[in-house]
């Protein structure tokens, strides 16, 4: 047994030898400046409208760009373009900065930013409300365009600024009209890194050059807003899947930086005077798993409930971070701490509530049917919360099938609408940055508009319709009673499961300086010394 894992460490650690000498053979002759990356996993699905997954979004800041920016203190600001609004407030003009060039060297247009706007609309929890509010959009001519709403909402600029899943990033219009279901197949963006296709190898490595012509803003850089200033040549994402392997490879200086250190990897980069170990997002994240409203057995709001009592926080976070320094537990979906954070259902979904568990089960007349698990292996921050979460539910008498795999097949698979008997699943956990999470729009688990929600698609009609009620409302008051409402149907119909809160230690090389804190992995900004 020993000469076998022997063997598979060896094998692991040639083949990432290997690739860390391809990348550096792929370099230019002229030595570019490289900042070498290890993301949370190797990148696969490089259509950033069509996944709410991170590592795409991250993907897309790098080469797409959007139309308003948030920064760190949510104020939405100009990025691609600044807006005139009427005084009824119904009709906003935006006008297209100077210099707005896509990667073929044409320049963006305001048909390129409707045809983007109506992709991303057509899929995103935000946009497809606010295409209900919206009466038109029209191009005024090449640098300016109109979008005329029914009443006044705020929801309109907040979706265009939405800084994570899905931000709403402007493509041209021959690629943005493809249809949100399917996959675009050429990536071109007016963002400050280029896609280098030629040496794109999913899962394993993906180059960015910076782009030449992109003209930042002058503001100082901050969240999504203000200037994107790139200050290296090449930014090389590369795809180790083991984590320990990865983190070797930062203290031997073959990577410049690690965006996700597992919890109980961190004594092997911190006190390194060559490494620095920093929380990147200081807000954080919350961790959550869903269930599959369309098939049994959680198409029964009793098992649901059942799941949802069964899991204990403190279990799932113990597991995934274990440090109380970077945890805490927490039933708001919004977020606790956050405005709209509420602590409706505390007291049974916090705790492990087993005894309550089982008497759900045997008043919904659970017969037994599989519950399929999806088990990503390759992440750490979502590897532990499946092996809790099923074992939890095994207690409470579910009948458990856990499925392995990694986290980009993970990412495609929640897609799959089919019962889990034939390639579809019943509960996958993953988390989202509280940012982004405090609203029920910015929120993508608290879309519940069936088939057309995420994953997961629970049909709840009278949370959309507070959902449209907050959109209506500036009044902070009145929106803060309405997210209320919601915590309570979002608890109560088992739309999310709620496993606390947490922040994601980064560790990068000493060499590297500027790099921004936010809510997302930015690269421009950054400098490295030397190549």
């Amino acid at each position: 047994m020993k000469l076998k894992l022997d063997l598979r460490r060896n094998v692991r650690h040639v083949f990432v030898a290997a690739a860390l000498a391809g990348a550096m053979l792929a370099a230019p002759a002229t030595q570019a400046q490289t900042v070498t990356a290890v993301m949370q996993s190797g990148l696969r699905v490089v259509d950033p409208i069509l996944t709410t997954a991170f590592l795409t979004r991250d993907h897309g800041y790098m080469i797409y760009d959007t139309l308003l920016g948030v920064d760190e203190h949510f104020k939405i600001q100009p990025q691609m373009a600044s807006w005139q609004v009427s005084d009824d407030q119904k009709t906003y003009t935006f006008t297209l900065r100077d210099g707005l060039k896509w990667h073929d060297g044409k320049p963006v247009t305001s048909e390129d930013c409707i045809a983007s706007i109506n992709r991303w609309a057509s899929v995103d929890a935000t946009g497809q409300v606010l295409l209900t509010l919206v009466q038109s959009m029209e191009a005024v001519d090449a640098s300016h365009f109109r979008i005329v709403l029914k009443q006044p909402t705020s929801l309109l600029l907040e979706g265009l600024s939405k800084i994570s899943s899905r931000p709403a990033f402007m493509m041209p219009k021959r690629i943005a009209d493809t249809p949100a279901s399917q996959s675009i197949t050429e990536f071109i963006g007016s963002g400050p890194f280029k896609f280098v296709a030629a040496e794109f190898k999913p899962g394993l490595k993906v180059v960015y050059e910076k782009n030449k012509d992109y003209v930042p803003r002058s503001e100082p850089p901050s969240w999504t807003a203000g200037g994107k200033v790139v200050n290296v040549d090449r930014v090389e994402w590369v795809g180790i899947s083991d984590q320990m392997t990865a983190l070797n490879a930062l203290v031997n200086k073959e990577v410049d930086f690690v965006q996700q250190v597992p919890f109980d990897l961190l004594p092997m980069v911190e006190n390194n005077d060559g490494l620095k170990v920093d929380v990147i997002d200081k807000l954080g994240a919350w961790t959550y798993f869903r269930m599959n409203h369309l098939h049994p057995p959680f198409d029964n709001k009793l098992v649901r409930q059942a799941a949802l009592a069964a899991v204990g926080q403190e279990d799932v976070l113990k597991a995934l971070v274990g440090n109380p320094k970077y945890y805490k537990t927490c039933a708001a979906v919004m977020g606790c701490g956050n405005p709209n954070g509420n602590d409706y259902g505390a007291d049974w979904v916090i705790p492990s509530s087993l005894d309550k568990a089982k008497a759900l089960l045997k008043e919904a007349k659970y017969d037994g049917t599989p519950v399929v698990v999806l088990q990503p292996t390759d992440i750490a921050m979502v590897s532990a919360q499946p092996v809790v979460i099923g074992a939890a539910l095994r207690k409470a008498g579910f009948n458990v099938k856990m499925k392995a795999m990694d986290w980009q097949t993970a990412v495609t698979q929640q897609n799959n609408q089919k019962p889990a008997d034939e390639g579809g699943w019943n509960i996958f956990a993953t988390y989202s940055i509280l940012a982004s999470s405090g609203d029920p729009f910015g929120n993508t688990t608290l879309s519940a508009n069936g088939k057309k929600a995420w994953a997961g698609w629970p049909d709840v009609p009278e949370i959309e319709a507070l959902r449209l009620k907050y959109a209506q409302s500036a009044d902070a008051g009145e929106r803060k009673q309405i997210a209320a409402q919601i915590q309570k149907l979002a608890i109560d119909e088992g739309v999310v499961a709620p496993l606390g809160q947490f922040q994601i230690p980064a560790a990068y090389s000493a060499r590297l300086t500027g790099i921004l804190p936010a809510p997302v992995t930015v690269f421009w900004n950054l400098k490295k010394e030397g190549k």
